[in-house]
Order: structure tokens, then sequence, then C-alpha cells
């Protein structure tokens, strides 16, 4: 490049003498400041006038560029335009800048022209493979490094319906900032996040992560009690959460269960289900619905039985009469009724749980067998008091054994002081009350199995 400046060096020298001899050069283009895209093709001006043998130069900090129509850099991106004119194509974020168009004489002043360049956001995702798993109670971060030119914003959204890829109004913002830290992880916390980067140079940079909190087995039972008989069939469900995905088996009795020709195990998603078909004696008992994966395992139990299921009150708690009410409820039995017990009492304002008042014990004749699985019940009470709360709870036996005891049922009668309306019933004695329902199942259950 020696023999280079020696070229630049004696076009000085001419263009100072040439410069003795006529009017100064002038510029007639001005200095600018750019602002241009990655990828675009810049042109930048310098137009002057009485030139005459005085060199032009373009020069970017100590390097030039073009001295006349020479080009002195080697980028083949750069190029005289329609004169003195310097092009730029495929513009880089290396080419920002302050570009000088000089004239040789180094008396007229330089034209400056000021390049920057805007990148589009770009990002560095962490995990790599945008894949996160962490135990539940544990933390998981997730990154997105972000460059470009203005600096780009960063937003955090966790993707709410696992089927749309693109942002909307449903998705749940969390956080701004290169990091979305995430500590005691739940289960709800699985699922999609993603990250927006945007400087406004371009579209903004959408970046998903998976995000994968592990867990051990959790099952819900849709009953615990499913009741059935001879002949007719039995249909357990268990629904199973767990990450990773758990193996799920069935047992009766503590002994594990096979596929068979009556009995089918199928699953659908997180449900589980094990149908009986044409129920036989020995398929009642205790199932268990077990799951197991790495990370532990859990247990659910469900009976299936054919003793009649819990009595289910239908009359209005408002009787019509002062002194009698007619208590109607219903009981699903496959077999017939074969004994039905009643209990009943009056609420007393000096009631306790030391002492409960005294209950009476009926026993209604089984109903004709009805030929369906429901069976209605309605039984008349007489000689009550007016005004009067009472409570009352029924308890039905077939051939496989009584049921469970039913849910304290209370109803009201006509007159006195204390009045409902239609269709309302009054609590009387609302404190305590869960208390004195536990403990009068408790003591009816009791009672029931001394008279059995």
């Amino acid at each position: 490049m020696e023999w280079g400046w020696l070229v630049l060096a004696a076009i000085f020298v001419a263009g100072h003498a040439q410069n003795n001899r006529n009017d100064g050069p002038r510029f007639l283009s001005r200095g600018h400041s750019f602002r241009t895209v990655v990828g675009d093709t810049l042109l930048l001006p310098c137009q002057v006038q009485n030139l005459g043998s005085l060199v032009l130069l373009w020069r970017r900090g100590p390097a030039v560029l073009t001295a006349a129509s020479l080009m002195v850099t080697r980028d083949e991106r750069f190029r005289l335009v329609d004169g003195y004119n310097l092009q730029i194509t495929d513009v880089g974020p290396q080419d920002a800048g302050d570009y000088v168009c000089q004239i040789s004489d180094r008396i007229s002043r330089d034209q400056v022209h000021t390049v920057e360049v805007l990148v589009p956001p770009s990002v560095r995702a962490s995990p790599e493979s945008r894949h996160a798993a962490a135990r539940r109670g544990g933390a998981a971060v997730l990154e997105c490094r972000a460059s470009g030119n203005p600096v780009p914003s960063v937003t955090w959204h966790k993707m709410v319906d696992s089927y749309n890829t693109h942002l909307n109004e449903t998705n749940v913002r969390l956080a701004d900032g290169p990091q979305l830290q995430l500590s005691r992880l739940e289960r709800s916390h699985s699922g999609r996040y993603a990250c927006t980067v945007d400087n406004g140079v371009g579209p903004p940079v959408v970046t998903e992560f998976q995000l994968q909190v592990l867990y051990p087995p959790e099952i819900t039972v849709e009953r615990s009690w499913v009741h059935t008989g001879e002949g007719f069939r039995a249909e357990l469900l268990c629904t199973v959460l767990a990450d990773p995905p758990a193996e799920v088996s069935w047992y009766q009795n503590s002994f594990p269960l096979s596929a068979s020709e009556r009995v089918t195990m199928s699953a659908r998603g997180n449900n589980h289900t094990l149908l009986i078909a044409n129920v036989q004696p020995e398929d009642f008992g205790n199932y268990s619905c077990v799951a197991d994966n790495s990370l532990g395992r859990a247990r659910q139990h469900v009976e299936v039985s054919g003793r009649p299921g819990p009595a289910r009150f239908t009359s209005p708690p408002l009787a019509r009469r002062a002194h009698a009410y007619t208590l109607a409820f219903a009981v699903d039995s496959y077999p017939p009724l074969d004994e039905l017990r009643l209990l009943y009492r009056q609420l007393a304002i000096n009631e306790s749980f030391q002492q409960p008042g005294r209950w009476h014990d009926v026993v209604i004749p089984a109903p004709q067998p009805a030929g369906s699985l429901t069976h209605r019940v309605a039984h008349e009470l007489h000689g009550l008091q007016p005004g009067a709360v009472y409570e009352a709870i029924v308890q039905a036996k077939n051939r496989y054994g009584w049921n469970e005891v039913s849910d304290i049922f209370q109803f009201h009668t006509l007159g006195g002081t204390h009045t409902a309306h239609a269709g309302e019933l009054t609590p009387m004695f609302s404190t305590a009350s869960h208390l004195r329902e536990v403990s009068l199942a408790i003591f009816a259950l009791i009672t029931l199995v001394q008279l059995a």
C-alpha cells in the first residue's frame, strides 16, 4: 500500500496548488444522521462545487475508503454512486459510526455523516432446549438474554391456551426482564411460558419454554362407595394426576386384579375405569386404585356393595299441620328392602351434646318391591308439638345388610312462636351445629347397632 499513500500525497500537493489559482471548493450537501436497519442499503451524499483538480476522500476514522474515483477499501459492499455519493449495501452492525467526506486541500470543512444501525432483536434462551423440569416445591429459572439496537425489552407470559401459538389477552403477564424465577412450584405451574423480545425494529421475537413440574401420584375417586346388585354392573372410576405419568393397577381385597370376561380395565387420559359386568356375590368387597411413578405411590379405596344406598329425604321442611308430618324419602336398592328404621326427636332449646334429648325409634314396614332401583317411602308422624323443630335419620336394610345412616333432616311443624315461611326452615340451633350433627349421627348409629 506504500504506492497508494504516495499517490494520495501527490494528489494533495496538486490539489493545494490548484486551490491557490481558483475559488475554493464548497459542499452542496450537508452532514446528516442516518438510521438504517441491518441488511438495508444506505446512500451517503457528498456533492461539491468548484472542486477543480482537488480530490474528494471518504474516511471512516483513520481508514481511507475512497480517493477520487479510486476505491481504497477492499470491502466490496462500498462503492461510489452518481459522482462521489458513498453507497453501502447489506449494512451490518459494524458499519455504525461517523463517515467523513473530505476535500484534499485540508482547508475546507469536512462533511460528516453519522450512521446508526438498527438491529432487530435476537434471543439466547436458557435452557437451550427450552424445556425445564423441577420437583414440586422446588424452583425453576427461565432466561431470555436479548440483544439488538435499541436495547430490547423482555416480557414474560404464561400461555393459558395450550393449543394457541400466539400471544393474546388471555395469556397471563408475569414479569419483565431477562429472567423469570418461579419458586415453590405447584402442579398448576406446569405448562408453556413465553418471553417476548421487542425493540421496535422488525417484529417481536417470541420464545417459548415448556416447564414440567414433577410430583408423585395424586388420586381422587368418583365415588368411594358403589352400589350394585347381583346380575347388574359396577363401574369404578379413579382420576390419577402424576408427572412423570404413573402406572395404575387395581386390587380387590389386597389381591391384584386381572382383566377377564367380566372385568375390564381402561384408561382415557387421567381417568382410569374398572368395569365389572354381571356382578356376582364374590365381586362385593373393597377395591383399591393404586398409582406408582418414580417419585412415589398413592392409593384410594372404593367399596362395591349390595347394601342399600343412603336415604334421600324428599319431603318439604315445612309441615302442613301443627301435630303431624309426612316424612318422605327414597332409597336405592337392587334387591327388595327388608326393613326400615326411623329415629326422630324434637329439638329443645336447652339440648346439648351431653344431654342430647330422647329419640323416638320407629320400625317402618318395608315397601312393596318397586320393580326399579329406587324405593320411595312415606311415613306419617303423629302427636307432634306445634311450632317445633324436629330432626330425623333413616336406615334401610336388604339381604346384604344395613346401609349407612342418612344425613340428619330437619322439619318444622306449624303454629307456635316459631313459624317459617313456605319452603324455608329457620335454623334454631346454629351454634355448634356441625358438632351436634356428628354426635347425633354417631349416637343414632350406636343405637341402631344395639337394636339390630
